[in-house]
């Protein structure tokens, strides 16, 4: 479940960034691997390169530069819209580790 998910994140992340030439433009230059820790499901990684989300696996990333970490119900909420990152944060469901930029970069992927 949490695996179609996450390749649904990624399959609307793209289209939307494809229909959006801004946020490529944005994105252009920014070569980043994020890792996903789900304290009762386990650890994803993915990629975000030209623009794009690919290389979604599962396990660690070697060396992300960017790492959420949640439970799986947080971060379905994320995904689904029914919760926002900074209330997330607020209520300690949800802790993100990375450069300010990098942590900014988390509006951009559940857009």
């Amino acid at each position: 479940m949490i695996e179609d998910a996450l390749a649904g994140l990624v399959d609307r992340f793209n289209r939307h960034a494809e229909r959006n030439p801004g946020i490529q433009t944005e994105l252009q230059g920014v070569n980043r691997v994020i890792s996903i820790r789900l304290t009762d499901e386990g650890q994803y990684s993915l990629e975000l390169k030209g623009g794009k989300l690919s290389g979604l696996r599962s396990g660690e990333a070697e060396k992300p530069d960017l790492t959420i970490t949640t439970d799986s119900l947080t971060f379905l909420g994320l995904i689904r819209r029914e919760i926002g990152p900074m209330k997330a944060i607020v209520t300690r469901r949800l802790a993100i580790d990375g450069s300010l930029e990098d942590k900014l970069l988390l509006r951009r992927l559940l857009a």
